[in-house]
């Protein structure tokens, strides 16, 4: 209780610094500002946030701990006083010139909005030391436009200007303002230049707002000429064709010249067309084997423009490093590390190698407990949809045919295991954000020895662990659907994500039921049953920035996935079922030892292996920058997983729930994290002991665990 009283004296003594103790003397702390919207016109606070000059320090609830730590320092910079100044950050100083500057900046945006007549005006209001600002904005009334008068290029231009005229922004009854415009100049230019127009641009656009007939008239003018140059230099308008393409590439890259050929959409004699050379760009860049694409169009007379297009040097081959490492408080440490070998360009035609290597290996120092497991992969994939020509494709993005083998090795105290798997799909993206892999065949034969007496038995007295772990195989098909507003390694916020999967196996066999031969209920193929089950999942997960306190963020997640096994099989195979805990799930729990429901670690397993049929899991982390390359981060989690055949009663007090900090140095290209997770409740003990409280986070056996890992959990 002492401890407590402590602690709870120590915070209100942190939380009650004077945040103005080192504003130099007669001035103020700029603590807020506000706008205030008057006139009855409705406008987007956020919209004009922007045109502030000089913003408060960030705060969460009215408090900024960050200010309190600076004022620990005396300003010097010398000492133990430069460490605060460092760890801190100064309070704003208030400046009365840039209320001025920032109200006459809000006016310049509310007249680009079409506000003409807008006024505002700074009000300061000072108590002490400290100054709140509020902005009083009148945007007065916009103008529609009434009738909309065109000046256009005669010929082919205005030809092609009819055709476009239902694409248009700009129509009478809207609201005149030079967003609108140039909005439009956007749009316009770009549909010229993928006539043709290869010079065009939007200044060739001219506005003109006559208002002094009562009436709004617009007069909307296309010129031989741009805003910059003399109306003498007036021009004729006119489209280019496509006269020469170079494709040019290091000698040192073997590419076959057929691939570079079928990539390439700017074809001789074409009109020029911008998205044309922007999906030749990103066609090139997909492939993944140039340092660089650039594309160089040069106009050769009046008529015709000539294409060169550069790429350059790249590395073809490269290695990818990944580790998780935790440890729980009975001494149990996991590592599980993986290395895969890449190569961009094995035959010559833009094919990727991928070799890989995974392990895990799960052990109790001083003690007999260990387990092993290690795969191998192999995996090749080809820039095309076999069985469809690649010159036939259109898009920007092409797919991609992938095959893939592995193999697995599982060596535990109560048994070894050998699972081998072999693919065949595509893979590929639509538009920006959207990505697919669909896998029209998958294999995979699971093998079952040198099972302990004890581990049989329970095997034996258990079904449903006998049909998860027998030797079968899976012949079906699966896929996956992600979508993601950032794909970078480390994605910055705010982002977003969807992830859908789904896999189904033995329905296609099935069909063949009445011919084939059966054992122990189970018909077999090649003397071994075949699993029959569908399973999916789904991912939801957002990044938040919040507030006005830069650097931090709120990420949240929410899992849910259910198998069901039928037809040939009683249980999903051990491979498909779903687990908790790890460095990205429940970081409370080591890997595969939460759940399923209530159900405590099974004795059976040396090393704990709990799975189910059911997953459910909300994550939420707080992630905040300390310094240098240094971020730190506070999480809750909740969830679990559960068998089909014992969900009755489980919800919701078998759900369980940890939290906990972590420290991660983000480089950019790469985030290395280390986690400290803590049970809070843990559905595995008996009922009155379930939650658990400060006094026992630190204690106990298995009460926390520390996860070591590579990128964000989620």
């Amino acid at each position: 209780m002492r401890c407590r009283i402590i602690i709870l004296v120590a915070l209100l003594t942190f939380a009650s610094c004077s945040t103005t103790r080192l504003v130099p003397r007669g001035e103020r702390r700029l603590a807020s500002n506000d706008i205030k919207i008057v006139g009855g016109e409705k406008i987007s606070v956020s919209e004009l946030q922007s045109s502030i000059r000089q913003q408060p320090n960030g705060s969460i609830f009215g408090w900024n701990p960050l200010i309190s730590v600076y004022n620990w320092s005396n300003g010097s910079g010398r000492g133990i006083n430069g460490v605060w100044e460092f760890f801190g950050t100064a309070p704003v100083v208030f400046d009365s010139t840039l209320v001025d500057k920032s109200s006459e900046s809000m006016v310049e945006h509310l007249h680009y909005l079409g506000y003409y007549d807008a006024k505002v005006a700074g009000v300061v209001r000072t108590k002490k030391r400290v100054a709140k600002v509020t902005y009083v904005v009148d945007p007065g009334k916009r103008k529609a436009i009434d009738r909309i008068e065109y000046d256009i290029p005669p010929g082919e231009f205005a030809e092609d200007f009819s055709l476009d005229s239902l694409n248009m922004t700009v129509h009478p009854g809207d609201f005149l303002s030079e967003k609108l415009l140039e909005s439009e100049t956007v749009r316009g230019s770009a549909y010229f230049r993928n006539k043709g127009y290869y010079n065009f641009n939007k200044n060739h656009y001219f506005f003109e707002a006559d208002t002094l007939s009562g009436q709004t008239v617009l007069h909307y003018k296309i010129k031989g000429y741009t805003r910059s140059d003399n109306p003498d230099n007036e021009s004729p308008i006119v489209k280019y064709r496509i006269r020469n393409v170079d494709i040019m590439h290091p000698s040192d890259i073997y590419v076959r010249p057929g691939l570079l050929r079928d990539f390439n959409k700017i074809k001789p004699g074409t009109y020029y067309s911008e998205d044309v050379v922007n999906t030749t760009y990103y066609r090139f860049s997909a492939l993944n084997m140039f340092g660089g694409v650039n594309i160089e169009m040069t106009p050769s007379d009046s008529a015709y423009v000539d294409c060169r297009i550069k790429l350059s040097g790249g590395d073809m081959v490269g290695y990818k490093v990944n580790l998780e490492l935790s440890s729980n408080s009975s001494g149990l440490f996991d590592a599980s590390p993986q290395l895969n070998y890449y190569h961009k360009n094995v035959f010559g035609g833009g094919e990727w190698l991928n070799l890989g290597f995974t392990g895990n290996w799960q052990f109790m120092p001083g003690t007999n407990v260990k387990s092993s497991e290690w795969g191998i992969s192999a995996g090749i994939s080809f820039p095309r949809a076999l069985g469809y020509p690649l010159r036939k494709i259109k898009g920007r993005f092409i797919p991609r045919t992938e095959i893939k083998t592995s193999y697995n090795y599982q060596n535990r105290p109560e048994y070894r295991r050998t699972i081998g798997n072999v693919s065949f799909g595509y893979s590929g993206r639509v538009g920006e954000n959207f990505y697919y892999q669909v896998y029209p065949v998958q294999f995979g034969l699971v093998k079952l020895y040198k099972l302990s007496d004890s581990f049989r038995e329970t095997l034996m007295a258990n079904p449903y662990l006998w049909d998860s772990y027998s030797d079968k195989f899976d012949l079906g098909l699966g896929s996956v659907l992600y979508y993601t507003t950032d794909a970078s390694i480390v994605p910055k916020a705010p982002y977003g994500f969807v992830r859908y999967s789904v896999d189904l196996a033995g329905n296609v066999v099935s069909l063949f039921n009445k011919v084939l031969p059966s054992s122990d209920g189970h018909y077999t193929l090649l003397g071994l049953p075949y699993n029959q089950y569908v399973r999916s999942e789904i991912q939801l997960g957002r990044s938040f920035g919040l507030g006005k306190w830069n650097g931090v963020s709120l990420a949240m997640r929410f899992v849910a996935g259910v198998g069901k096994a039928y037809g040939n099989s009683s249980a999903l195979p051990f491979e498909k079922q779903f687990y908790c805990g790890g460095a990205s799930s429940m970081r409370g729990w080591q890997v595969r030892t939460l759940g399923p429901g209530f159900s405590a670690v099974d004795e059976s397993f040396v090393i704990p292996s709990q799975t189910g049929d059911l997953k459910l899991e909300l994550d939420a982390e707080l992630r905040f920058k300390l310094l240098w390359k240094l971020e730190g981060a506070m999480f809750a989690e909740a969830g679990n997983i559960w068998r089909m055949d014992s969900l009755s009663g489980a919800f919701p007090k078998s759900i369980a729930a940890d939290w906990g900090a972590g420290l991660r140095l983000n480089l950019d290209f790469i985030l290395i994290r280390v986690d400290l997770g803590v049970k809070l409740h843990d559905p595995s003990q008996p009922e009155g002991q379930r939650w658990i409280g400060p006094s026992r986070w630190l204690k106990g056996v298995n009460n926390y665990t520390i996860h070591f890992g590579v990128g964000y959990p989620f």
